[in-house]
């Protein structure tokens, strides 16, 4: 930049159009030239930066200010800005997104939902040191054969230290393992290895009663003042109890005890004296317990005889069925009305404090422990439906559902469908219901309904809402056996009540002992002669119609099929023969047809369903057939044949049935993502 001086002398001139008229005086002549030298300089520098950067395009390694000089130009700023727009809005729709499928999922199904339970009697499943009884050991050693079922959830009864006067159901000490089955460390291995192989242990908890050896029971005898109150003690004399209360095991609920001077309560037998669930110091120490076992890593209990817990205070005689039978034949269970010893006022807060107490565990996603109520309400369900507890307090995951236990006594399909829907018209909506076909109390289904119907009651088992439970055995169609000799405690007080023969050893081969025990000396009770020929687990791998097989396949279609595993259930008909019902879920486009036949064979003819395609395809017979696929409006089936039909159809059947159909966690199928949601 270059100074230009006027003629007049009286001002400077900048080249560029900029003038300064300001007045200099003399005496600043050599200050002014000397700025005027400095600013020729400056002027020149920077006119030749500004012509160097105007002139160069943008380069790699570009120097800040030139990539400030051109990036502030609308052909790089404005891209920039859309994508630094769109990338929040895709953030923005993405969480929406995420937000959106949280609050719209159903809740996720917790483990004793997905899988069938599997109780093991421990006495009679696996021996591992050839002593004829079954031992923890020996469960670990056949949890290979849950997986093969596709099971992982297992129930084992009670392995606590015991005199064993009910073979394990009279605790001798809460915290300790009965020799008999092994030690605590044998416990512990195998929690780690049920763990390690993604399986569930659920216990048994027997809250009711003890064994008269246990400690607590020795000291409340002698009247040591904190126990002398942990079980349920009154004034009387020997041989003359209180009351005409019975046992479960039958005669009176009372014993004498010369000790201290007073009866016992006792509603099962005598040695199993029923604690006082109305001291608080007793529901401190049952509670201390739970606490003990879920630190263990216990992931639930099964409640056993709950309803027994309370008993009236007023110890008045409870009323007869028969009011003219003579009080003093009075001596079984059902000679009475059971208004003061079953089902008490305050029962229910005892069971949801527990509850409290095992949520606390509960904390991680796959961990939720699992509680299980174990009451025999016969006809009244409306009490067994009361341990699912209310909207505002949880108590039960579910009470066992024993109806279907109840199938032989009048074997058709007709019997089925009232069993079925007796449990689910009661149901308080929303729960989760489970089925029972066996257990160690009742003779085994193969027995008491037949062998030939055993297939079709496990797919009715396998293929209703809600959870089945399997006991040991039933997997291959194991009978009851003929024991001569009676242990069991009921058995010895009525020979035609025993439940010795629904427990007799696992029948894993056909070589010694069915592969129960390497003993010599035989083992604890008889095994059944069929193990020999065709009812082994071996035996039955590989065979597509055995029971095992089928069961199995069963098992894993229950998992893999969103409609049998969560679906609505619909009565489709029902008569003496056939009991049929449909599985469906809404948004899915896949459902099944269910029938099973407890009566003759029958050509059924649904072609009145509309909501039904005209054929459906075979997905499995319990039946050897050629056909793979049915016309609804003639699908045979024969006596004792389970048949599982596949079809597609966008009609739903429980839109226009209301009153046939139930369903327990509901949810809809969103094809386009394949993710299920709330509807």
């Amino acid at each position: 930049m270059s100074l230009k001086k006027k003629s007049n002398g009286n001002s400077v001139e900048l080249k560029e159009g900029i003038e300064n008229t300001g007045f200099q005086e003399e005496s600043d002549n050599e200050s002014v030239a000397s700025s005027k030298k400095r600013g020729s300089e400056g002027s020149v520098c920077m006119h030749k930066k500004e012509n160097e950067y105007t002139q160069i395009k943008p380069y790699a390694g570009m120097p800040k200010e030139v990539l400030l000089l051109y990036s502030r130009q609308a052909r790089y700023r404005v891209p920039r800005e859309i994508l630094f727009w769109l990338t929040i809005a895709c953030t923005l729709a993405l969480l929406a997104l995420t937000i959106t499928v949280i609050a719209l999922s159903p809740k996720c199904l917790s483990w004793w939902q997905s899988s069938p339970v599997y109780q093991i009697y421990p006495r009679s499943f696996k021996d591992s040191d050839g002593d004829g009884v079954g031992d923890l050991k020996g469960i670990i050693e056949k949890l290979d054969h849950f997986a093969y079922l596709n099971i992982k959830a297992i129930w084992i009864s009670p392995f606590y230290k015991s005199p064993m006067r009910d073979f394990g159901y009279d605790v001798e000490d809460f915290r300790d393992v009965d020799p008999i089955f092994g030690t605590m460390e044998d416990f512990d291995n195998l929690l780690a290895a049920m763990h390690n192989k993604g399986l569930k242990l659920i216990m048994d908890y027997i809250p009711n009663h003890t064994s008269d050896k246990h400690v607590w029971f020795q000291l409340s005898r002698n009247n040591t003042e904190r126990y002398k109150d942990f079980y349920v003690w009154v004034n009387c004399t020997e041989g003359n109890p209180p009351n005409n209360w019975v046992s479960v095991f039958g005669n009176s609920s009372w014993e004498y005890d010369p000790v201290r001077g007073q009866c016992y309560l006792h509603q099962f037998l005598k040695e199993q004296p029923d604690l006082n669930f109305r001291n608080p110091e007793v529901i401190k120490e049952m509670k201390g317990i739970i606490h003990f076992w879920l630190k263990k890593g216990v992931d639930g209990f099964r409640m056993d005889a709950v309803k027994h817990m309370l008993e009236a205070t007023h110890l008045r005689d409870e009323p007869q069925v028969d009011p003219d039978q003579d009080p003093a034949t009075v001596n079984k269970e059902f000679d009475l009305y059971h208004d003061y010893t079953y089902t008490q006022v305050g029962l229910h807060d005892i069971l949801r404090d527990w509850r409290v107490e095992i949520d606390t565990y509960s904390t991680e996603p796959g961990r939720e422990r699992f509680m299980v109520a174990e009451s025999y309400d016969y006809a009244e369900i409306e009490k067994t439906m009361m341990y699912y507890g209310t909207r505002f307090a949880k108590e039960a995951d579910f009470p066992f559902n024993f109806y279907l236990l109840y199938l032989p006594e009048m074997l058709n399909a007709y019997r089925a469908y009232q069993l079925v829907d007796f449990w689910m018209s009661n149901m308080p909506k929303g729960r989760w219901p489970n089925w029972v076909v066996g257990n160690h109390d009742k003779p085994r289904i193969t027995s008491s309904a037949g062998p030939q119907y055993v297939r079709a009651i496990n797919m009715l088992l396998l293929t209703l809402p809600g959870t089945p439970t399997t006991y040991y055995g039933e997997e291959i169609g194991m009978e009851n056996v003929n024991v001569t000799v009676i242990q069991d405690p009921f058995g010895k007080f009525d020979p035609n009540a025993s439940r010795d023969p629904s427990r007799s050893p696992m029948q894993w081969n056909s070589g010694l002992n069915a592969g129960f025990s390497d003993s010599k000396n035989g083992t604890w009770l008889p095994i059944h002669p069929n193990y020999e020929t065709t009812v082994n687990v071996e035996v039955q791998m590989g065979d597509p119609y055995s029971v095992l097989e089928q069961y199995r396949t069963l098992s894993i279609l229950r998992e893999k099929e969103l409609a049998l595993h969560r679906g609505w259930l619909c009565y489709v008909w029902k008569d003496l023969n056939v009991f049929a019902y449909l599985r469906e879920l809404d948004g899915l486009d896949r459902a099944f047809l269910i029938l099973v036949n407890f009566g003759q064979d029958t050509d059924l003819d649904l072609s009145s369903v509309k909501e039904l395609p005209d054929t459906l395809t075979v997905r499995l017979s319990t039946h050897p057939i050629e056909q793979k696929s049915f016309p609804k409006n003639a699908i045979r089936t024969t006596t004792g044949q389970g048949l599982l039909l596949q079809y597609s159809s966008n009609q739903r059947f429980h839109s226009n049935h209301a009153s046939e159909c139930y369903v327990a966690e509901k949810a809809c199928y969103l094809s386009t993502l394949g993710i299920l949601y709330k509807c």
